[in-house]
């Protein structure tokens, strides 16, 4: 779906999108409407190492660990995230790919 997000939009929104193509980039945006996820993606984004721990991503955004595991579960399934498992921790970085697509749509 990734892929095919990218060739309908890699020009922004210049010709009609089909209904299938819409739906999937409906469920994008709605991933990333989310003021808490805005912000997990921004702290992710500028980490110095481009990933965090997910035991670090409660204190700033100031909720609980379920919560923000669900923040991530939902950027995670929506191609935003990479997820990477370390021992008990799961660390994520931004998918950059999928970032290009948001940002093709508006540019």
């Amino acid at each position: 779906m990734a892929d095919q997000l990218t060739a309908c939009c890699s020009n922004g929104l210049t010709t009609p999108l089909s209904r299938e193509d819409a739906d999937a980039l409906a469920q994008l945006l709605k991933a990333v409407s989310d003021p808490v996820r805005l912000q997990l993606v921004s702290i992710i984004a500028s980490s110095p190492n481009g990933e965090v721990c997910a035991c670090d991503l409660t204190a700033p955004v100031g909720l609980s660990q379920p919560t923000v595991s669900h923040h991530l579960k939902v950027l995670t399934q929506a191609g935003i995230l990479e997820r990477e498992q370390r021992g008990t921790w799961a660390w994520f970085s931004v998918n950059g790919d999928r970032l290009s697509t948001i940002a093709q749509l508006f540019g």
